[in-house]
């Protein structure tokens, strides 16, 4: 596997708190880097107590959690946010099939291990909420409770998709899979076609400010950025749509939170769990699209930390 042009570069906490993307730069806690699944992870890093992952989606990185990680840390917890493989000041390999589901969740395993951790509680948006997914049912035994946030449940999700509703507003997994054209069209559209992505999917104002954009402006600047980011998309034809072992009850403790305006996931993802999550409790937010973390910062933190605050959840094994 080829190294990429991330934290390869700069192999530790220190170096990385240079970069303007780096959670010194932004002010939001302090840098680490972990060796995870084969590649380096840089993290922002804030608070001590009972560890908090904060799992990012696309196209973001850790600084998507920039309205929770202080929050988290005052109620008492030790919060990670890192940059997955591929992202911002993360390493970047070359390959497509290195962004496999089964690795991602391998890193995230691999980081609770490398923070000296038994087990953490396990927070994922989007991407990252689809990586907490296969982590719970691949390394069930290191997560304590789940919290899910506007990322569907695989099996929930794949029935949705043969309805119209869903199935159409997911055009977008296909065509990021197409080989080059979104690079160039990405390319052709400059900053301004990312700033009008990230403002369609943010909702409320002041989600979105112009130290944001200047922030994700940096952090996808990088040669291989946007590549690594799609490469999540073009992955999924190495694993396949379905993966049997996400059929698999998940043990854990479960929160899905909802953003309901979201443009790309139909409200009824939140529907069902309990077929796959026995112990699942929903929380929707009506006014929130999909980084509902961002348009309802108060509300996100509110149910996290009344989630997360209760007593320790007991893993069975797998």
């Amino acid at each position: 596997m080829r190294r990429g042009d991330g934290a390869a570069a700069a192999p530790d906490g220190a170096a990385l708190a240079e970069r303007p993307t780096s959670a010194r730069a932004l002010g939001i806690g302090a840098d680490g880097v972990a060796m995870a699944a084969g590649v380096r992870l840089h993290y922002a890093t804030l608070g001590e107590g009972p560890l908090v992952l904060l799992l990012h989606g696309f196209p973001d990185f850790w600084y998507g959690w920039r309205r929770q990680i202080a929050a988290l840390a005052e109620a008492g917890f030790r919060v990670v946010a890192p940059d997955l493989r591929g992202y911002n000041l993360s390493e970047r390999p070359a390959r497509v099939e290195d962004y496999r589901r089964d690795l991602l969740a391998d890193d995230v395993a691999a980081l609770v291990a490398a923070l000296g951790a038994p087990r953490a509680h396990v927070v994922g948006h989007d991407w990252g909420g689809v990586i907490a997914w296969h982590l719970a049912v691949r390394h069930p035994a290191v997560i304590d409770r789940l919290a899910i946030l506007n990322a569907p449940h695989p099996a929930r999700m794949r029935e949705l998709l043969r309805r119209p509703a869903q199935a159409t507003r997911s055009w977008y997994v296909a065509f990021f899979q197409l080989p080059a054209l979104p690079e160039r069209l990405l390319a052709a559209g400059g900053r301004r076609l990312l700033h009008r992505t990230w403002a369609r999917m943010h909702l409320a104002p002041g989600a979105f400010t112009d130290r944001d954009h200047a922030a994700y402006d940096a952090a996808f600047a990088g040669p291989g950025a946007i590549a690594a980011a799609l490469a999540y998309y073009r992955a999924l034809r190495h694993t396949g749509v379905r993966i049997p072992a996400e059929r698999r009850r998940i043990p854990h403790p479960t929160l899905v939170l909802w953003g309901e305006r979201d443009p790309a996931l139909v409200p009824d993802n939140a529907e069902g769990l309990e077929r796959w999550v026995p112990d699942v409790r929903v929380v929707r937010v009506p006014e929130a699209g999909h980084w509902v973390m961002a348009d309802a910062p108060e509300a996100t933190n509110r149910a996290l930390i009344d989630f997360l605050g209760g007593a320790p959840g007991e893993t069975p094994a797998p």
